[in-house]
């Protein structure tokens, strides 16, 4: 089907490098962000800010029930604008209702902390009503992708991830935590400046079942929030085993391991619209892959040589002396993160893509039994190399099973 400079060239003709670019962005602009509050927060705060938001992440994932995925696929298979614009009034109001519960469920949580936690409640009512100004975000970046006005949606996140950033660095100089706090709750509302007028009371006709979408979405969400719930259930394990200052050692740690897998992440969500309307073409689905492993395997043995060879330096440099002593966890963090980017990260986009979700979300299952089993066992041994070694297995584990889920779609194809 064509070279490598085939592949990228497609790539560029789609405007996959805004996409690419913008979500680039948004991820240097987390990093950048996280570095902020690990430097002008104490232990503590940050401690407590990584329980929340490790928590809050896997209500993340569940925002809308799903409702920007089953946008963004369906919509990409739509035939036209009607059919586009119809479901998206229909998502966009069915979806609110789910997140106003998700959100309310969410600050319910608090309760089980409220005991070791004095002021963890303000955390929490900060971070429920960030989650309804992400279903909105979510919900606008979905509908720019379907449109095909990938520029447009390269606009929107670098405005809402910039302005984020400096009023996390602004605020969170001036009023510490509760500065920091603030500025997470406004930076997703910023994305309402995008926002298309729905006309609510107009009848809409959708050209799905909508028992297939939302089944659709609730596989989506059952395995976002169970894959992120595995990059949240380490934090959240370490806050009961062990204390703030060990929560803070391996969230430093995991901090650029897990920040790297933004690279493939990012290239396969500018292509996820294409790889859906071609999710049956068993040709095009082999040249991906041949083309992505011929991108992404010596970019990562590149990296893992550098992260190697400056372990050290990077520690130093980026989180300060305070936090020497965990360069082991990083390099096993490392290592394990760049074969995801070549297994989990790559299978699981594509199981999404071709609508097989369930096997998704069963192998997102067990990964969380895998973790859980192996921190208990490896945690109160070797502390925060322990958790690191334990979710380096987890995630070989299910890479190889998604792997094998997908070859075998695959060879089912004609």
């Amino acid at each position: 089907m064509g070279s490598l400079s085939d592949f990228l060239r497609n790539f560029l003709k789609n405007k996959g490098h805004f996409v690419f670019g913008s979500l680039l962005v948004a991820k240097i602009c987390g990093f950048i962000g996280s570095l902020i509050i690990i430097r002008l927060l104490s232990e503590n705060d940050f401690g407590l800010i990584s329980i929340v938001a490790s928590l809050s992440a896997i209500f993340l994932a569940f925002s809308g029930f799903g409702s920007q995925q089953i946008l963004l696929r369906y919509g990409s298979i739509a035939k036209n604008s009607k059919e586009k614009k119809a479901l998206s009034a229909y998502l966009l109001k069915q979806g609110f209702y789910y997140q106003m519960a998700l959100s309310f469920v969410f600050l319910l949580c608090s309760i089980f902390y409220l005991d070791k936690f004095e002021k963890i409640i303000f955390l929490f009512i900060a971070f429920a009503v960030r989650l309804i100004g992400v279903f909105f975000y979510n919900h606008i970046q979905s509908q720019l992708r379907i449109s095909g006005r990938n520029r447009e949606f390269a606009r929107l996140n670098n405005v809402v991830n910039i302005s984020g950033l400096i009023l996390i660095l602004v605020l969170t100089y001036f009023f510490g935590i509760v500065g920091y706090l603030i500025a997470m709750m406004l930076m997703p509302f910023f994305s309402l400046f995008w926002f298309q007028n729905i006309n609510f009371s107009e009848k809409v006709e959708l050209k799905f079942s909508k028992n297939e979408i939302w089944k659709y979405g609730l596989f989506t969400a059952g395995t976002a929030v169970l894959g992120d719930a595995l990059f949240s259930l380490d934090i959240i394990l370490m806050g009961f085993l062990m204390n703030e200052s060990a929560v803070a050692n391996y969230k430093t740690a995991i901090l650029i391991p897990a920040n790297l897998t933004f690279i493939a992440m990012t290239f396969m969500q500018s292509d996820f619209p294409e790889l859906a309307k071609k999710h049956r073409d068993k040709s095009f689905l082999r040249y991906y892959i041949s083309n992505y492993y011929k991108i992404f395997i010596p970019l990562c043995l590149g990296i893992f040589f550098a992260m190697f060879l400056l372990d050290d330096f990077i520690v130093t440099l980026f989180f300060g002396e305070k936090y020497q002593g965990i360069e082991t966890p990083f390099l096993i963090l490392t290592g394990a993160f760049l074969l995801n980017m070549l297994m989990r990260n790559l299978y699981g986009n594509l199981l999404s893509a071709v609508g097989k979700m369930e096997y998704n979300t069963i192998i997102s299952a067990f990964a969380l039994a895998i973790l859980l089993g192996l921190s208990f066992f490896f945690v109160p041994k070797f502390g925060v190399e322990g958790m690191a070694i334990s979710q380096s297995v987890t995630l070989l584990i299910t890479g190889l099973l998604l792997m094998g889920g997908f070859l075998s779609y695959y060879r089912k194809l004609s």
